[in-house]
């Protein structure tokens, strides 16, 4: 392994527990490797980032680096957050040669150490109960890509049959379901004499906690089911054996990933929308953020939205040729754009904003909330550079294979059907901006009064003349939600993303203004 460094990229967290493993875990692998050949980084809460190791590696004279996930499965970390860092760490050193290591993934050297795991709270239990009277839980952390997700459930399946398990359960901390109450209450419920909760983690942290917390709860609950603890995998040498092993593996060109059904390359039924999706990191805003916490110097800066000259010059024509004094100051962002997109003053004539609206909208921005728009023509006009800067994701599903097939199941149209599929997939935490399609406004205000969606605004400005009039007096009466609408058979995908657009600018320009607050 000599000629070339090694950074191990770990997830980050607030908990200390899990930062003081992680790094006890790389002082085992630096002393196989050496001092100056391994260092390690992390995307979020802790330091060094990911992007400070490279520097240092690169700054020791290193010229090839072997980045490896650190990361039991191959989840969007591993296909997507790290990729991106090496991406541009790549463009800012192209004199060194990167390698990029496959994630942990299953392992003969991990099944072993799930074994010894096991093997070690059943050893403390005070009694002795067979395996086939015993039921396993393996508790895994929740991803939003199914193929990791399936992983946890195989690794499972593999410790039953090879220990001898009666039966054996799968659940998660987080993104998928069963959630782990949900899990332990299905588990209990089979009958079994002993349970043994195991947390397929590689280091202690908050939702490890969490598990042994349940399980401890479900012990309670059922005093005639033995409840035993597993232990996390930990700070191992087989952990730090798999880890060089990947590791030499990415430097020889040997990396593997599970890419047969992995979402990002090949279309997964539910998740086709992905596929070619770009390496994009999302940890921007609590990258080093324990450090940054320590030293708010170095906190990200915010500046206000500045528009190019020409947009500027136009705002200052419209807020000059018409009388705004009648306009409510928080409600004028959003009239005066939809003027500038529409070209027309009396636009603002028509327009219905419920109260707090506005204020919805923004929150919700700076929360992070997605925002699903009823055509791609809303999606295409939504400010890039603010949605980037603020890690707002947008999502429209009327060219999606399952929302062609509800459509033609259900007797709809595309565009409702996405509303019905946004509602499903999403739940309240979205903005709906509707430009082109009567029908989707429709389809949102029915499962707002029949199923109690609660997005956190809606925006409803289609154009036509068909059930156009009508869908937006819907709207406009369906007292359970923020809504922005107006009347009459004009508006737009154009104006949906404009009013989207002028949350965006309030939004960032609230963070600039907090900014200035603070200095």
């Amino acid at each position: 392994m000599s000629g070339y460094g090694i950074v191990l990229m770990g997830h980050g967290s607030r908990d200390p527990d899990g930062v003081r493993q992680f790094e006890a875990l790389a002082a085992l692998m630096r002393g196989r490797v050496g001092p100056g050949r391994f260092t390690h980084g992390y995307l979020e809460f802790a330091s060094p980032t990911v992007d400070e190791a490279v520097r240092a590696t690169v700054a020791r004279g290193v010229k090839e680096i072997v980045m490896v996930p650190g990361v039991l499965l191959a989840a969007s970390h591993a296909k997507n957050d790290m990729p991106s860092e090496l991406l541009a760490l790549s463009r800012e050193f192209p004199d060194v040669t990167f390698h990029y290591a496959a994630a942990m993934d299953l392992h003969p050297s991990i099944l072993e150490l799930c074994r010894e795991r096991l093997m070690e709270a059943e050893s403390a239990a005070p009694g002795v109960v067979k395996r086939d009277e015993t039921c396993l839980v393996t508790v895994g952390r929740g991803t939003s890509d199914p193929d990791a997700n399936s992983d946890v459930s195989k690794l499972t399946r593999m410790l039953e049959e090879g220990l001898g398990f009666g039966a054996s359960f799968v659940c998660y901390s987080g993104t998928a379901k069963p959630l782990v109450a949900d899990g332990l209450r299905e588990a209990a419920s089979l009958g079994f004499r002993r349970i043994v909760v195991f947390p397929y983690f590689l280091f202690d942290g908050v939702l490890v906690k969490r598990v042994n917390a349940a399980a401890d709860a479900l012990a309670e609950r059922h005093p005639e089911i033995e409840v035993l603890k597993a232990s996390h995998l930990g700070v191992h040498s087989s952990v730090a054996d798999v880890f060089l092993e990947r590791a030499q593996e990415g430097r020889e060109g040997r990396a593997h990933m599970n890419c047969s059904l992995c979402k990002y390359r090949i279309q997964i039924v539910g998740f086709e929308d992905q596929v070619g999706q770009p390496q994009v990191g999302h940890h921007g805003r609590v990258r080093g953020l324990l450090a940054r916490e320590k030293a708010p110097a170095s906190r990200k800066t915010w500046k206000p939205y500045e528009p190019h000259p020409i947009e500027a010059e136009s705002f200052q024509i419209i807020s000059r040729e018409r009388d705004w004094t009648d306009v409510p100051r928080e409600h004028r962002g959003i009239l005066q754009r939809l003027v500038h997109t529409s070209g027309c003053y009396d636009a603002v004539d028509d327009m219905f904003l419920s109260t707090g609206a506005v204020e919805a909208g923004v929150r919700a921005l700076l929360l992070g909330r997605r925002i699903v728009t009823d055509v791609t023509m809303v999606q295409s006009g939504l400010k890039r550079s603010l949605l980037e800067e603020l890690e707002i994701e947008t999502w429209c599903g009327v060219h999606d294979a399952e929302t062609d097939l509800l459509a033609k199941s259900a007797g709809m149209t595309r565009s409702a059907a996405g509303m019905r599929r946004a509602w499903q997939k999403f739940g309240n935490d979205v903005i709906l901006a509707v430009g082109d399609a009567p029908t989707a406004v429709t389809e949102a205000v029915r499962l707002v009064h029949e199923h109690n969606w609660r997005p956190n605004l809606v925006i409803g400005l289609p154009v036509g003349f068909v059930g156009t009039r009508e869908c937006k007096e819907a709207l406009r009466r369906t007292l359970q939600v923020p809504r922005i609408t107006n009347r009459g058979t004009r508006g737009g995908s154009p104006w949906a993303a404009s009013a989207v657009n002028a949350m965006l600018i309030e939004a960032k320009n609230r963070l600039a203004a907090l900014d200035r607050k603070a200095i």
